[in-house]
């Protein structure tokens, strides 16, 4: 007798190199991948030749500061402007507000299939644990939607700013995954290096992984945004390789080809993930560039190249460090590769991988996590008929499952009419390869 699973998707695109499969799944997870599954299902989802990947991650992304993009809008667009101007926002914080913008953030991602976001919420003596708090209630109120990781931030530094490693412990003692830092935003390189430190002692002492917003300017001259290396070497004195992530690193983009070479290789050595963050970088980056404006990005293609485990994410949505985004992880990749100029077939496959495989590496989540038998079914059935088109096409995602269960389902009715009233209509079909 045929067993009945809980869902079966038929007609499913993983690879366009192989033909159309059906993908079985029992218990959140996938528990079968062949090119017809003779098994019935409670639930069957006709993908219709449609392409699959695994639910985008989103390794960094700032849900306490959302949507403040209107209530004091930045004029100059520089990182010191945007930190001010966040400063005095922050103060003026409200519960009910923070849950609102936040979950206008969660929700738009979860339409456009992340199904995990490491949320970034400010730990400091500005707005206290107001960050941490709310994003502890959504990650229950979400649970069935998507995985929330919480990083106990400190923006505002830890060293010039009293009281703010007491926060962190109590964020970490409440329920936050992973330990955060903001080594730039200190007074002196010392200071910096001290503040690295302090990092990696409470992450060592629970046993908990690191995320720093680290190097965030456009070039190396001043020392408290050259770290990179001494992360690198940190990390590898302290046993702590693959379990270190840094975002932003754009200094480093400023250096030459053989200056960067061995800060790169220490990267790779200590396995640790960079997570760029063009929508930001790009946007804040070379601003007192009065000739041939740097683009302000860490070299993702010589990390890359080097086999450093790079990741992107959107980091904010409509505040003054970035003022636009929709929390859409294919946008995001769109933008990269081209601000990267990595167009040929294969370079678009490796932007998807940054978006889905690499993220999950950065987060720590790879064991559980892929199209593959045994993986968690956290999958995003997008409205294009080839994997490879889903950075050219940014389709509209028709079905999102977060552990094995449907929670979104998107359709689109779009017709060209020509003349006469004639009504042109072609709706998307299966077509070989």
């Amino acid at each position: 007798m045929q067993r009945a699973m809980d869902i079966i998707i038929r007609r499913v695109r993983i690879d366009d190199e192989r033909p159309l499969v059906d993908i079985g799944i029992e218990a959140g997870l996938i528990v079968e991948i062949a090119e017809a599954i003779p098994e019935t299902a409670d639930e069957e989802i006709d993908a219709g030749g449609r392409a699959a990947l695994p639910g985008f991650v989103e390794p960094h992304l700032h849900l306490d500061k959302a949507f403040l993009h209107r209530r004091l809008p930045a004029r100059t667009g520089t990182l010191e402007e945007a930190i001010r101007v966040t400063g005095i926002l922050k103060a003026k914080q409200e519960r009910e507000d923070v849950l609102e913008r936040s979950r206008r953030v969660l929700d738009m991602a979860i339409r456009n299939g992340t199904t995990l976001i490491r949320a970034h919420p400010d730990v400091d003596p500005i707005q206290g644990l107001l960050g941490v708090e709310t994003a502890l209630q959504l990650r229950e109120e979400y649970r069935d939607l998507i995985d929330l990781q919480i990083v106990a931030f400190p923006q505002e530094g830890i060293l010039k700013t009293e009281g703010v490693v007491a926060l962190m412990e109590a964020a970490l003692d409440s329920g936050a995954d992973v330990v955060g830092g903001c080594p730039y935003n200190e007074l002196t390189p010392e200071d910096t290096r001290s503040h690295i430190d302090r990092v990696f002692d409470i992450a060592m002492k629970r046993g908990l992984p690191i995320d720093m917003h680290v190097d965030f300017a456009d070039d190396t001259r001043d020392a408290r945004f050259a770290t990179a290396r001494y992360i690198a070497e940190k990390t590898i004195a302290t046993g702590y390789q693959g379990r270190v992530a840094l975002g932003h690193v754009t200094s480093m983009g400023a250096l030459e080809p053989e200056e960067a070479k061995p800060v790169i290789e220490a990267l790779r050595e200590a396995d640790i993930s960079i997570v760029t963050l063009p929508a930001t970088d790009v946007y804040l980056g070379g601003r007192k560039d009065e000739s041939k404006p740097r683009r302000g990005l860490t070299p993702v293609r010589a990390l890359h190249t080097a086999g450093v485990n790079v990741a992107y994410s959107s980091n904010n949505i409509r505040n003054a460090f970035t003022p636009f985004g929709k929390a859409d992880p294919l946008q995001i990749g769109n933008l990269l590769a081209h601000l990267i100029q990595f167009g040929t077939p294969e370079h678009q496959a490796e932007i998807l991988k940054m978006g889905t495989v690499n993220a999950a590496r950065a987060v720590g989540i790879s064991e559980a996590y892929g199209l593959v038998v045994g993986k968690r079914a956290d999958i995003v059935i997008l409205d294009t008929l080839t994997v490879a088109d889903a950075l050219l096409d940014l389709p509209p995602r028709s079905w999102v499952l977060k552990n094995g269960r449907v929670t979104v389902v998107t359709t689109v009715d779009s017709r060209i009419c020509r003349g006469c009233g004639q009504v042109h209509d072609r709706p998307i079909e299966a077509q070989p390869v």
